[in-house]
């Protein structure tokens, strides 16, 4: 069994950290963010929800910067 994942925790935590997100992708299947490293460059990470309430979160936004 798969355990679910809030994707607004993980994209908190990740800011809370000090690194960067990305939203890379948007469409009808949901929001895929790329997490990046702390100086916004490499990529380390993806995230992809569908959960309605992330799209909520990001309100707009396409990275954790704006």
């Amino acid at each position: 069994m798969t355990e679910a994942v809030d994707p607004i925790a993980v994209l908190r935590r990740w800011e809370e950290r000090g690194a960067v997100w990305q939203v890379v992708g948007e469409g009808p299947a949901g929001v895929t963010v790329a997490l990046c490293r702390c100086d916004g460059g490499e990529e380390v990470d993806r995230l992809t929800s569908d959960d309605p309430a992330l799209r909520d979160y990001l309100d707009g936004r396409s990275s954790s910067e704006e």
